[in-house]
């Protein structure tokens, strides 16, 4: 007995360890994902803590995406020179950093300059999540499991982060918001050296002007689109900023068309297939941040809701996602990525319709919980085969880029969606009256997501399957049994 417990005794670690590599990376993942709407249900505290204008409140939200979605490439680029673990554990440093110094903030500005740090360390740390995941799982099967609980998380955080903002902010302050990062940021640090395995570093070189005129020109146009809003189409800021915009993005193609190591290797784009995810993705996160900012507002200012209460009034969006995501692989394997993706669309576009009705008289029970019931099952159905379109038939070692160039699609998506729509909302609204251009910002969200839907039915394969790669597989219903 005691030599079968022997032999038996280090097969136990080496069981354990992957899935708790994995469990701290998806731990990861979700803090990222957390911070872009932890805050949103805290926004008039902030507010009336540190002296925001109502315009300069949306840096508050953008000073993290903008960083966060405009460096991921250089992020993904780095995990791939340098070695993923390692660049995901620099990236995690420094997150924990901003979002201690943004929860002591006491200014406006020093928030904002802390929540883009917190963006440039997410985006060191986000695309080697992906690609830690895509390259370490010992199986087919193991890796579209993996990549099924990476797309309930990512697309759940979002509404986690409004339930968790909410109960920090009504029970503590919405400093803690922030706060709450730091100890597990420690605790990951500490423990995924443990746990999970270094990849090998790769020769390369960094292209940083290409980084920069990205990450400088996505910003332009997200300042365009804002300042559009509050001084018109017109106005010397507005037109500045979009031919600043205008001017940074054609340097970065021609950057990238030049530069010996892209941060952004075009030829990824060159496949249908990853073009129509990545813009199918921007698309569809530019309408689910709408949902989130507008819908938020609307609860706390006509409804009369507390941020506790408000955070809670998404959790029946959040179980559904978290549902969804679990039968979602075995429906790929099934009908291929292409039919999934276009029925989660099409139920998003049915949910900002329902929203599009919206008035002063409306309640939570027929106007914004059967939405959020449609985008459950819509986000659930369409997180995971997007990623696998997107990852399809990428070699090992442009694993990170690739994950990169997804993540980014998200981030700068929601940035130009939100700014898009609230430019809408400006333009449709009258003062005084919080709701009047609701309708019409609904409206537009629901043709970001018709438009996806177009993208998804030309881009995404006539057959509706992704083919098989060494980076990752589309998962096959042999694969997906029910213990799995």
């Amino acid at each position: 007995m005691s030599q079968l417990l022997s032999s038996a005794a280090p097969a136990l670690p080496r069981i354990r360890r992957p899935a708790i590599g994995l469990g701290l990376v998806m731990l990861v993942q979700l803090m990222l994902i957390l911070d872009l709407t932890v805050v949103n249900v805290a926004l008039p505290q902030i507010r009336g803590d540190l002296g925001f204008s109502t315009s300069s409140l949306s840096w508050v939200l953008n000073g993290y995406t903008l960083t966060f979605g405009g460096l991921l490439l250089l992020g993904g680029r780095i995990g791939d020179v340098l070695g993923r673990r390692r660049t995901f554990l620099a990236g995690v440093a420094v997150f924990t950093l901003g979002s201690l110094l943004g929860g002591l903030a006491p200014t406006a500005g020093l928030l904002v300059a802390a929540r883009a740090l917190q963006g440039v360390g997410a985006a060191v740390a986000a695309p080697n999540v992906l690609a830690l995941i895509s390259t370490s799982a010992e199986t087919p099967a193991a890796r579209n499991r993996a990549l099924a609980l990476f797309s309930a998380v990512s697309s759940a955080g979002g509404s986690l982060g409004l339930l968790l903002g909410g109960a920090l902010t009504g029970y503590a302050s919405w400093r803690w918001s922030l706060f709450i990062n730091v100890p597990i940021g420690a605790l990951v640090l500490s423990l995924v050296p443990r746990f999970v395995t270094e990849t090998d570093r790769r020769p390369g070189r960094f292209d940083v002007p290409g980084a920069v005129t990205a990450t400088l020109g996505s910003s332009a146009l997200v300042l365009g689109f804002i300042h559009a809003a509050d001084h018109g189409w017109t106005s010397a800021g507005t037109v500045a900023a979009f031919a600043a915009a205008v001017v940074l993005l054609l340097a970065f193609v021609r950057v990238e068309r030049r530069a010996s190591a892209p941060v952004l290797d075009l030829a990824l784009l060159r496949h249908r297939g990853r073009a129509g995810a990545v813009s199918v993705m921007a698309l569809f996160i530019g309408a689910q941040f709408g949902f989130f900012f507008f819908s938020v507002q609307f609860m706390q200012a006509v409804l009369g809701y507390g941020a506790l209460q408000s955070g809670f009034a998404f959790l029946p969006l959040t179980l559904l996602i978290f549902a969804t995501s679990r039968v979602s692989p075995r429906l790929v394997g099934r009908f291929g990525v292409r039919p999934v993706v276009l029925v989660g669309l099409m139920l998003v576009a049915a949910a900002n319709l329902v929203m599009a009705t919206i008035d002063t008289t409306s309640g939570y029970l027929p106007h914004l919980l059967v939405p959020m019931l449609l985008i459950g099952v819509g986000a659930g159905l369409g997180f995971m085969p997007l990623t696998v379109a997107m990852l399809s038939e990428v070699a090992p070692e442009h694993a990170g880029t690739a994950s990169g160039l997804l993540q980014m699609g998200q981030q700068v998506g929601g940035s130009l969606g939100l700014a898009v729509l609230v430019t809408v909302f400006a333009s449709a609204g009258t003062a005084g009256n919080l709701v009047s251009g609701m309708p019409a910002a609904f409206l537009t969200a629901s043709g970001f997501v018709l438009g996806g839907v177009v993208i998804a039915a030309l881009l995404l394969g006539r057959q509706g399957r992704v083919a098989p790669s060494p980076a990752v597989q589309a998962p096959h219903e042999e694969e997906l049994s029910p213990a799995a």
